[in-house]
């Protein structure tokens, strides 16, 4: 996949020793999505309205409110995530 506007966001650390998570917002070229197996087991794209109706109906729940993947969520999402969390 193809991605432009590529901007870093945030960074924490990671649970691995000298390790940190790097985040990074990007938009795709092309909304196919080719997984490699050994790395994520699962992936979509989500509109705003199909990721708030996820998270009513309990199909997804957010990450940590300390996390960097929930800033990157709520920074696209355009404003706080109410849900359970991980």
């Amino acid at each position: 996949m193809r991605v432009r506007d590529v901007r870093y966001v945030a960074n924490q650390p990671w649970p691995f020793p000298a390790s940190l998570m790097l985040a990074f917002a990007a938009r795709a070229d092309d909304p196919r999505l080719v997984l490699d197996p050994g790395e994520i087991a699962e992936a979509r794209w989500f509109s705003r309205a199909d990721f708030a109706a996820a998270i009513d109906q309990g199909e997804l729940a957010a990450p940590s409110g300390v996390s960097v993947a929930r800033h990157l969520i709520e920074g696209w999402f355009g404003g706080p995530v109410e849900s359970r969390t991980w």
